[in-house]
């Protein structure tokens, strides 16, 4: 998936700017990793949804969405999968795979009430992110000498996402009056979400590909996604054999 690099000279400084941000961003992920739980879901979010009964269609649209643009998990693993791919129709077939395994674990898993460990799960999250930047830096053909199914992989992590926010959802009761229906409201505001969020990844991806400096910065930036990947991997795993 990794194209050749071409060399060229430098331009403006204001486009450099856009360079920086995919960094920042990642480099702000790695700050915030150490005091933020992935899927956290904010105590005022928390006491709403133990509260309520019944259909209440537009509140879970509502949270679904906050939960995707807040979801810094999420949006790496979707930064790293559309990092590579230019045709609008490429990226609608990667984000459908992931939207589809994403919704599937998570209307099921809370639903049937799934007991897995959020811990290991998120674990195996950060591991979607690491997974994604090696694919990114094309590791895999280097070191064995084969590429992975990305269509695959990418609908796998898929479920392993949505399951990750089913553990946390089932930590908050929701009522079973409604459940089904709040549940789908809830899925659709995350998709809704997942729009708004690779629509701002996309602009900002757009400026920084038309600089020359693009890919001689791109090995930077998927190397600091993989190191956000294995901080994730890495706390959670501490929180597992410490609670």
């Amino acid at each position: 998936m990794k194209p050749s690099s071409s060399g060229g000279g430098s331009r403006a400084v204001v486009p450099g700017l856009f360079v920086l941000q995919p960094m920042l961003v990642l480099l702000s992920v790695l700050a915030m990793a150490g005091t933020a739980a992935a899927h956290a879901v904010a105590e005022g979010d928390k006491g709403y949804i133990q509260e309520i009964s019944g259909v209440n269609l537009i509140p879970f649209v509502y949270l679904g969405a906050k939960h995707m643009v807040t979801g810094y998990d999420h949006l790496l693993f979707l930064f790293g999968v559309i990092f590579f791919l230019y045709r609008l129709k490429h990226i609608g077939i990667y984000v459908s795979l992931f939207a589809i395994g994403h919704s599937t674990t998570m209307l099921l898993g809370v639903y049937y009430g799934w007991n897995v460990s959020s811990y290991l799960i998120d674990a195996i999250i950060g591991l979607s992110v690491v997974y994604k930047a090696l694919d990114n830096l094309g590791a895999f053909q280097r070191w064995f000498g084969v590429q992975p199914n990305t269509k695959l992989a990418t609908l796998i992590f898929g479920f392993f996402h949505g399951l990750g926010l089913a553990t946390k959802i089932l930590e908050y009761d929701i009522a079973e009056d409604g459940l089904v229906p709040n549940l789908l409201a809830f899925n659709v505001g995350v998709e809704i979400g997942q729009l708004i969020a690779l629509a701002i990844i996309l602009i900002g991806m757009s400026y920084w590909r038309r600089t020359s400096s693009f890919l001689r910065h791109a090995y930077t930036a998927n190397v600091l996604m993989m190191t956000a990947g294995f901080v994730l991997i890495g706390y959670q795993l501490t929180g597992y054999f410490v609670a």
